[in-house]
């Protein structure tokens, strides 16, 4: 697989940048790869080196991800300075409903109509869809999007004012569980034990609404990297990013076998004539 260094900014050389318009609303998209699609939203504070990394593994798979740049500079290793700035201007946004349990993000409609363009145009049985931190929940109202079949929910971290709240709305969320019963659908998750922004009793609200649907796997912290970037050692402060900042590249490490498990679940869920 795809390894470079994840120290300094990123070039994302090896993406097509493309601009793409839906319900009046441009966004920035990278794209890379072949096979069916998997949208990979970038955790706060926006598509950093391990993001890309992260991307990268999933096309090295055999799929084309559609990476959107919803906030951040892309590429930027995030710092203290810049990504606090982005996180404050993101908690204000019309677009994100980054405190209060019960109300869908409106970016998610925009989400929603990336995933089935890139179900068009990539084709295969249907799309994936990644979320993490600021942007995990996104995955799980993305299946309101028939095209989306799997769903990957890495440390969901909205709302921020409540650990068991839920980012989204009840009407969306009713409507997701029966999406996802009658579709027969699975829905993983991940976290670790100590993130102070991903806390058990989110998990436990997921496992309410949601029931055996829903798949939670918990990291030991003791697996999470020490060296995190400095906006994830001074501000994140706990382990946190699962398949990014805190992932150890390694063999036999628990995070490297999260996301292979990522890699299984996409490849049972969007590959021609594979068994779900």
């Amino acid at each position: 697989m795809t390894t470079r260094e994840t120290t300094g900014d990123d070039p994302l050389e090896d993406f097509e940048r493309r601009h793409l318009t839906f319900d009046s609303v441009m966004k920035r998209v990278l794209v890379s790869g072949s096979g069916p699609a998997v949208v990979v939203m970038p955790e706060m504070p926006g598509i950093s080196p391990h993001v890309a990394r992260f991307a990268r593994w999933i096309r090295d798979a055999g799929f084309t991800v559609f990476l959107p740049s919803l906030f951040g500079r892309d590429g930027a290793v995030p710092t203290v300075e810049d990504g606090t700035a982005v996180m404050q201007r993101a908690c204000v946004s019309a677009e994100f409903r980054a405190f209060g349990a019960n109300r869908t993000s409106p970016v998610t409609r925009w989400l929603r109509a990336l995933a089935a363009a890139a179900h068009t145009e990539c084709g295969g049985p249907g799309t994936g869809a990644v979320g993490m931190c600021f942007t995990g929940n996104f995955a799980l109202t993305m299946t309101l999007e028939p095209s989306v079949l799997a769903p990957v929910l890495c440390q969901p971290s909205l709302p921020l004012d409540d650990p068991a709240g839920l980012e989204i709305a009840p009407e969306d969320l009713a409507a997701v569980r029966e999406r996802i019963d009658r579709d027969d659908l699975t829905v993983l998750a991940y976290r670790f034990s100590g993130d102070k922004w991903c806390r058990a009793e989110r998990f436990a609200a997921y496992e309410s609404a949601l029931g055996n649907r829903f798949v939670g796997t918990v990291l030991p912290d003791s697996a999470a990297d020490p060296t995190p970037p400095p906006f994830f050692a001074d501000v994140v402060a706990s382990p946190h990013s699962v398949v990014t900042a805190h992932l150890i590249d390694a063999a036999g490490e628990p995070t490297l076998a999260a996301r292979d498990e990522i890699l299984g679940f996409l490849a049972a869920r969007l590959t021609p004539g594979q068994s779900r």
